[in-house]
């Protein structure tokens, strides 16, 4: 008899299995949203099937009378945008500082605590402090998502560094390498898929921070346009949007997982 943990299912299982909870959360819906609507017509809670698809023609599709611009791709752009710079830099710092952590013992020695420290900082809690000393403009909703990502990536990244095979790093000094090339030939290499996986660690708490500065300062974007229209109750705008924040976030994960297995191959044996 196979215990259950050595039973795997195969690809078309594997398939259904991972649709089943999605297609059950549909069914909920529908049921809930049949029987809300069935006591209350103008219930805004769980809006109809037919609601949502006319709010999201309307917002993908259709120009706002106002601003002449398509709503939906409008905040979107802003909203990755904001994101793809952010993640940019906080993956610089990130690495590098890591880097010198994990290599230089001056440099550990020195900034671990304080990076640790930095770390377990609330970002949301210094907003309005950015606000106040950088203003309401892009260079504040940008430096709350690089304050609340770097320090934990350059965390991680010093972790990994401190894993690798002391032999390595022996072997490479023995040859010659002075530290800079110990650094570039040896750890930077073993650390561009290590990057990629706090990336796609900090994606959730990237979106959380982006997500609460569109918020409270701004005039467009993904945030922005969610809370503005809450004050209505516009559940048939809000749950597209949430969505489609989720599908963003799903869809920027994969193609981070797939860089990484197509550009370091040699990281997904055995997994």
């Amino acid at each position: 008899m196979r215990r259950i943990v050595n039973r795997h299912p195969s690809g078309g299982s594997r398939i259904a299995l991972g649709l089943l909870p999605f297609i059950l959360a549909v069914v909920v819906y529908l049921f809930s949203s049949s029987i809300r609507l069935a006591e209350n017509p103008n219930d805004k809670l769980l809006p109809a099937v037919e609601t949502l698809g006319a709010a999201i023609h309307q917002l993908a599709f259709e120009e706002d009378q106002r601003s002449g611009a398509v709503l939906l791709w409008l905040d979107t752009g802003a909203s990755l945008e904001r994101l793809g710079i952010a993640l940019a830099i906080s993956a610089f710092i990130g690495l590098a500082l890591g880097i010198a952590l994990g290599v230089i013992p001056y440099v550990r020695a020195t900034f671990a605590s304080m990076v640790a420290v930095l770390s377990m900082i609330p970002p949301l809690a210094i907003l309005p402090i950015l606000f106040i000393v950088v203003g309401l403009g892009e260079t504040a909703k940008i430096a709350l998502i690089v304050i609340g990502v770097a320090p934990c990536i350059a965390r991680d990244i010093a972790l990994r560094v401190g894993e690798l095979p002391i032999e390595q790093l022996i072997k490479a000094q023995t040859l010659g390498a002075s530290t800079w090339q110990l650094i570039v030939r040896v750890v930077l290499p073993q650390m561009w898929p290590r990057l990629i996986d706090a990336l796609r660690l900090s994606l959730g708490s990237a979106w959380l921070f982006l997500i609460a500065a569109e918020a409270i300062a701004s005039t467009e974007g993904l945030g922005y346009r969610i809370f503005l229209v809450r004050r209505y109750l516009a559940m048939d705008i809000i749950l597209p949007y949430v969505f489609w924040i989720t599908l963003l976030a799903f869809a920027t994960d994969w193609l981070l997982r797939q860089t990484r297995a197509k550009v370091f191959p040699w990281t997904e044996q055995g997994r």
